[in-house]
């Protein structure tokens, strides 16, 4: 019987997203590149784990620090691209690629620093990452409304990921030191399998997601709205309900910001203070509310409503549905329009504080 490492597994898995990636053209979008290199950087260094703990080739082995470092500076590089206002060329990244050239230099001349410095590089990447995850959701500007919070979480679950690389990591050297290292390869095998097989399906839901649950762009109370923040949540009602830029199913908050010639951050923070919300729960909540009217004056099926609406993922509409109307769309429809109409069960946007 041929015997398959379970990492040559996971690699297989990876390359079915990616191949899957590729087939919806996201590589022709700017913003989505650098999570296919991430997705690739992954399916690598899992193939590299297979062949050196699946079949003992340990000529393999230096490969892997490099590519380890390759990981953490295009998460970084990927999840902070979503987080800018205009998208960039990646060569502006280049300076990320240091850590993986240092590596290299010291296999050749001091390899007893390697396993410290890509320890380091993952707490680095791994607190930077966090760091950016402190804003909330608006902190993704390019990230696609629809799926802000997806995107959010796959931001937090790779920077917690990398710290606990790290952290294995750490494991590794001090067994090395106590029993001489008899653990180390199941620390590594099963540590790095898991690592990335979560941070695979991490980048891919990020990069289709272009809201944690009702989370604020801002992580403490927000302060008391100013008379700007008003008049900018005014103005940012008139042109949701003048012209419907909900229904864009790609509307994030930069192209918002753009329309409003106002930086994306100014926006989000006018939102947050006006309505306690991410600007991902407020332009969801202006979709949900034209499914209830739709759902009660139509019978249209509920999957075109909800494209009408602007959602293309089920789960997120019926889980923002559920938020805000507080049932799901098939009972809101069966209750008819009588009860629609009454005040305990129409959906509230919003009121100003």
């Amino acid at each position: 019987m041929i015997f398959v490492p379970l990492p040559f597994v996971v690699a297989l898995l990876l390359v079915i997203l990616l191949i899957r990636m590729l087939r919806q053209n996201d590589w022709a979008e700017q913003e989505k590149r650098p999570f296919l290199l991430l997705i690739g950087a992954y399916t690598l260094q899992s193939i590299i784990i297979g062949v050196r703990w699946g079949y003992d080739v340990i000529d393999i082995l230096p490969i892997q620090p490099v590519v380890a470092c390759m990981i953490a500076a295009l998460a970084w590089i990927s999840f902070r691209n979503l987080a800018a206002e205009r998208q960039t060329s990646l060569l502006r990244f280049w300076p990320h690629i240091l850590p993986s050239v240092l590596i290299v230099a010291l296999l050749v001349f001091w390899r007893d620093l390697v396993g410290p410095v890509v320890t380091a590089t993952f707490l680095a990447y791994g607190a930077a990452l966090l760091c950016l995850a402190r804003n909330g959701p608006d902190a993704l500007i390019s990230s696609r409304l629809d799926g802000a919070l997806l995107s959010y979480r796959s931001l937090v679950i790779t920077g917690l990921a990398l710290i606990a690389s790290s952290a294995a990591d750490i494991a590794i050297s001090l067994d090395l030191e106590q029993s001489g290292g008899i653990h180390s390869g199941a620390i590594v095998a099963v540590g790095n399998v898991i690592t990335l097989l979560i941070l695979g399906t991490a980048a891919s839901i990020a990069s289709g997601s272009q809201s944690l649950a009702a989370l604020p762009s801002e992580a403490t109370t927000p302060p008391a709205p100013s008379d700007e923040d008003d008049a900018i949540a005014r103005a940012l009602e008139s042109l949701m309900q003048s012209r419907q830029l909900y229904r864009d199913p790609d509307l994030n908050l930069g192209r918002i910001a753009r329309k409003m010639n106002l930086p994306a951050r100014r926006v989000s923070m006018a939102v947050n203070r006006v309505h306690g919300v991410s600007v991902s729960q407020y332009v969801n909540d202006f979709r949900i509310r034209a499914a209830c009217e739709a759902l009660v004056t139509t019978d249209e099926p509920i999957t075109r409503l909800m494209f009408d609406c602007g959602f293309i993922s089920k789960s997120n509409f019926n889980r923002e549905f559920l938020r805000v109307a507080g049932t799901n769309p098939t009972e809101f429809r069966r209750r008819g329009r009588r009860q629609y109409d009454a005040a305990d069960t129409r959906p509230t946007l919003f009121v100003s504080r």
